[in-house]
């Protein structure tokens, strides 16, 4: 066994974890406790605890694709605003494993 193999993978990162900074970010602005509970039904739908990186636009519009009519504007608005979050924020390349042993 190499010494390569024996090290640890890091833990993936959660969407857990970035929809709690993203709700932190709001406080202030306009009610965090919505934008987090649907980042959490949004989370339940991707298996939960899921990782960052199984949302993406197709996973995002599957999920809103299951609520209600009336929802779906204002589900599609947050996600445009968490995306951009989590680009600003480089979450999604964070996320990414960069320089893995192959």
């Amino acid at each position: 066994m190499s010494a390569a193999s024996s090290l640890p993978l890091p833990a993936p990162l959660l969407l857990n974890d970035a929809a709690q900074a993203y709700a932190r970010e709001l406080q202030g602005n306009r009610c965090p406790h919505a934008a987090e509970a649907a980042l959490a039904d949004l989370d339940r739908y991707l298996g939960s605890p899921a990782p960052l990186l199984a949302y993406t636009r197709p996973s995002g519009a599957a999920w809103i694709a299951t609520l209600p009519a009336a929802e779906q504007p204002a589900a599609r608005a947050l996600l445009d605003e968490f995306r951009a979050f989590l680009r600003a924020g480089d979450w999604f390349d964070a996320a990414r494993p960069v320089n893995l042993f192959d």
